[in-house]
């Protein structure tokens, strides 16, 4: 079973990725954020544990980030608020776990004998991991420096996980460089974020798509002499 699991693992962690950022544009707002969201990022960790699942110790770093994780849910729920360190910590588990995932996933793909759908879907896969990476340096430099991103919908009492959606849709708009500017970083800090999420998103394009691409032009024309 882990072995047929194993082999689609991209799929997996793909259509999950998918679902999380598309879901709510089928089912009801409410629904989805209370219910089907929550229970799909969870689909998706477990699908990033298989991905690393052949690499020991990326397993145990990746899942001593998610107990980490778990038991500040648990503290924070027990007592009836997050602390700001626990926020910090809280992000950087998620931020650490995705950037080890997508980077495992940018080994696997860089690493393939052939171009398959497998590895379209990895390359695919990869490249969403990249933003759902962005995301989480924006949210931790919105939550270390607040206003650092101007544009934000921002209400009294609003928690760091009210920002997902705003932050998340600036993460992605700024990888794919279309820079709408309804959302604008307005500090340093957020700035040199902001660069750093485009130009991931450059080298991604330019570097791992084009050794995939070249892969895949040897393996036609050793196929057809």
């Amino acid at each position: 079973m882990r072995n047929i699991l194993y082999t689609l693992r991209f799929e997996l962690f793909l259509s999950s990725q998918l679902a999380i950022l598309f879901g709510a544009l089928i089912l009801p707002h409410t629904l989805f954020n209370n219910l089907l969201g929550p229970l799909l990022f969870i689909l998706n960790l477990l699908a990033g544990m298989l991905l690393l699942s052949k690499r020991s110790v990326l397993v145990w770093l990746a899942g001593s980030l998610l107990v980490v994780n778990a038991i500040l849910f648990v503290l924070a729920t027990l007592s009836g608020s997050f602390s700001k360190t626990m926020d910090f910590i809280r992000m950087g588990s998620y931020f650490l776990f995705y950037l080890f995932v997508t980077l495992e996933i940018i080994h696997q793909i860089w690493h393939a004998r052939e171009v398959s759908k497998n590895v379209i879907f990895g390359l695919m896969s990869g490249y969403l991991g990249l933003g759902l990476i962005g995301f989480f340096v924006c949210l931790s430099i919105e939550m270390a420096f607040p206003g650092s991103f101007q544009g934000l919908l921002i209400t009294p009492g609003m928690s760091p996980e009210d920002l997902t959606g705003q932050l998340m849709y600036f993460s992605f708009i700024t990888l794919l460089t279309i820079g709408y500017g309804d959302i604008a970083p307005v500090t340093e800090l957020a700035q040199k974020g902001a660069v750093l999420i485009g130009l991931i998103g450059q080298f991604y394009l330019v570097i791992i798509t084009a050794v995939v691409m070249g892969k895949f032009v040897n393996q036609r024309m050793g196929n057809n002499p």
